[in-house]
């Protein structure tokens, strides 16, 4: 059985950091890109970021573009993305996808990172 399962959200002050984790499980994780996809409070999924199979591609939404680095360890079949200089805007529930031609199969349920004082 696929399984994604996001950890390492919670409530961090504007400017702070967190580390978010998807941890993999039931397929070959190495054959697979995997992106970070977010929803926030009242709005609709918004890519931010993805990385391909061997962890040589890495990609960001302008939106988060030099503020978030991805990247991936396929001995652990996990996949990181460190989110620097937090802003209220980035409050939201993120979630790691497993992307296939056409877009993405498998979704883990989400963790919630909430940036506020």
């Amino acid at each position: 059985e696929v399984q994604l399962m996001e950890s390492g959200g919670g409530l961090v002050q504007p400017g702070g950091s967190l580390r978010l984790s998807c941890a993999a499980s039931g397929f070959t994780f190495s054959s697979y890109h995997i992106n970070w996809v977010r929803q926030a409070p009242g709005k609709g999924l918004e890519w931010i970021s993805g990385i391909t199979n061997a962890g040589g591609g890495k990609y960001y939404a302008e939106s988060v573009k030099g503020r978030f680095t991805i990247s991936r360890d396929n001995t652990k079949n996990t996949v990181w993305l460190q989110m620097n200089s937090l802003k209220s805007e980035d409050t939201a529930l993120y979630f790691c996808t497993r992307r296939v031609d056409g877009g993405m199969d498998y979704w883990g349920k989400g963790t919630l990172v909430t940036v506020s004082t």
